[in-house]
């Protein structure tokens, strides 16, 4: 009898370490699941901030090429107004007409009168001539000894001369040979009735009569001066 409950004892304690061993076991299943879950969610998490990241990356340069094709096309309005440059007049290169124009009207208005340019702006101007008066061959005739800026007899204000090497000297407009070259937006443009009117002396014909004030106004042959 004693012998039977022994071995009952000894059998009900082999159950119990095995209902333990099993228990433990579940445990650590469990544990290792709540791990790789922790694990899958951390990835996930992770995977969705890289994702994240990559579209506010791809955002970015949506944007940035947004932006720089509006500076591009601006810059692009910006040369059609007075541009079709760049361009070259003698040793000189100009992005626009609006350019060039500034260039020599600030040299026009900068160099004392009746003084001859110095070698850099003769050859500007003698490019300026060759590439954007009608007749340069007859402006320029025997040859170019000197420019010079002096004030126009007629218009009173300040032009640019030619000094032929014969000695004879012409006067041309600066600005018509650029617009000649690269032509100038409409509001810089030569208004040619509003030159004659100042030929003339204005409407009146400066006191000298209609044929007379006319009659001034004028070249050799009763051409009109360029």
């Amino acid at each position: 009898m004693a012998e039977t409950e022994l071995e009952a004892a000894a059998s009900e304690a082999v159950v119990e370490a095995e209902k333990e061993e099993t228990s433990a076991a579940q445990d650590m299943d469990v544990e290792a699941e709540a791990a790789d879950d922790t694990e899958e969610n951390g990835g996930s998490k992770r995977a969705r901030e890289e994702e994240n990241d990559e579209e506010a990356t791809k955002k970015l340069k949506v944007d940035k090429s947004v932006e720089e094709e509006r500076l591009e096309n601006l810059e692009e309005e910006k040369k059609d107004v007075g541009s079709g440059g760049p361009v070259s007049v003698g040793p000189k290169n100009f992005g626009s007409s609006v350019e060039m124009f500034d260039y020599f009207h600030k040299l026009l208005h900068s160099w004392s009168p009746n003084l001859s340019l110095n070698k850099y702006e003769h050859i500007v101007l003698l490019d300026l001539l060759k590439k954007g008066h009608l007749e340069p061959e007859r402006k320029i005739g025997t040859g170019i000894r000197a420019f010079q800026i002096r004030f126009h007899p007629q218009f009173k204000s300040r032009c640019f001369f030619v000094i032929r090497e014969d000695g004879s000297v012409d006067d041309f407009s600066f600005r018509k040979c650029v617009d000649h070259i690269l032509p100038l937006p409409e509001n810089m443009q030569v208004k040619h009735e509003a030159n004659k009117d100042l030929a003339r002396g204005g409407k009146g014909g400066g006191g000298g009569g209609k044929g007379g004030g006319q009659g001034r106004g004028r070249g050799k042959g009763g051409k009109p001066r360029y």
